[in-house]
């Protein structure tokens, strides 16, 4: 049973707020010091010459990020009601459209541009598709209005907000949701061109109940907090611009052989707007090898329970803590019940943005 709700009835925590540009197209204060509590030598790693200073996270933070190229997430029909003529050409959904006729595109504006002004002449794509370079050439078809259409629909943009999971306390670097940012439309991860990093205020919450995950509703705030600086299945990565590294504690790392089943706590940050820490217990060991969904968390803590339901939308990255160690972060919530979900290990984080 646990082998079916694993492979269908669950759902990433990333909690996507809007979408900046969708298109038909038819086509923290600063410290004075940065590290100002006392050091843990358990805590304190080294990379290289340099030593890493781990703090646990559990703040809320919001991303809005804009692609590499141009995603593809549906297609209309043409003006003779068949398949459009990019669709016919050989252009697919979860396709990134990175050139028009040898031009880069990162935007909606550019690929509208680009059809918009072709005068009637084939367009050339070069497009990204799991992981190989495509070309797919085609005809766009004028509209009743005389304009050049390419009949896809393409997106360059997206927004929500997470739980950031583990902050280097003297750089500002930090890693948070656990899996990805990917399409709401498609799954596809979307490829990173540029991400900005905003602090958020959770203002309300939907509890979550069998069936329909819950979710924290909050907002931006007006200030950039930081910078995204990598998007990966396992993960964002990043870099605060102003953070309080006196309220941060270093933590050691534990390594997925030290992880067990059994009592553990979360942090995350609820209407309060304060890291707060709940206990769970980590109820089996899923996928001891594997680069995500490692094992099952349960929320136990009658507080977290009541006020939330248990795991809800908007909780990915929230740090798991066991036996006095970062052990992971929560990804993904059990939809028949979210007082279950997955949780990622915190060397497959790191590994990812290495």
């Amino acid at each position: 049973m646990l082998r079916k709700i694993k492979k269908v009835f669950c759902s990433a925590l990333w909690l996507v707020l809007v979408i900046t540009v969708t298109v038909s197209a038819l086509v923290p204060h600063k410290s004075p010091s940065v590290f100002s509590t006392a050091k843990s030598q358990e805590a304190v790693t080294t990379q290289g010459t340099e030593e890493v200073f781990y703090c646990p996270g559990g703040m809320s933070f919001g991303v809005r990020m804009e692609t590499k190229g141009v995603l593809v997430v549906g297609f209309s029909r043409s003006s003779k009601g068949g398949e459009c003529a990019a669709e016919k050409a050989g252009l697919s959904t979860k396709d990134v459209i990175e050139k028009i006729n040898g031009k880069s595109v990162n935007t909606v504006a550019e690929v509208i541009g680009c059809i918009e002004g072709c005068g009637g002449n084939k367009v050339t794509l070069e497009v990204m598709r799991d992981g190989d370079t495509k070309t797919v050439s085609f005809l766009p078809e004028k509209d009743e209005s005389g304009i050049y259409r390419a009949g896809i629909w393409v997106r360059d943009s997206t927004a929500g907000i997470g739980t950031v999971t583990l902050v280097n306390a003297k750089t500002g670097e930090f890693w948070g949701l656990g899996h990805g940012i990917c399409d709401s439309d498609t799954g596809v991860l979307m490829p990173l061109l540029r991400g900005n990093v905003y602090d958020i205020s959770v203002v309300s919450i939907r509890k979550g109940k069998a069936g329909a995950p819950g979710e924290l509703k909050g907002y931006f705030s007006s200030a950039l907090s930081g910078i995204l600086m990598k998007n990966t299945a396992a993960g964002v990565y990043g870099r605060f611009s102003e953070y309080d590294a006196s309220s941060l504690t270093p933590m050691p790392l534990a390594n997925r052989q030290e992880v067990k089943e059994g009592d553990a706590t979360i942090l995350c940050t609820l209407t309060n707007g304060k890291v707060s820490e709940y206990s769970v217990r980590i109820v089996k060991i899923t996928n001891p090898k594997g680069d995500a969904k490692n094992f099952i968390v349960e929320v136990t803590d009658p507080r977290l329970l009541e006020e939330t339901g248990g795991i809800v939308q908007g909780m990915s990255g929230s740090t798991i803590i066991q036996n006095g160690k970062i052990v992971g972060a929560v990804t993904h919530v059990m939809v028949n019940d979210p007082t279950r979900g997955y949780g990622i290990f915190i060397e497959n984080m790191l590994n990812a943005t290495a």
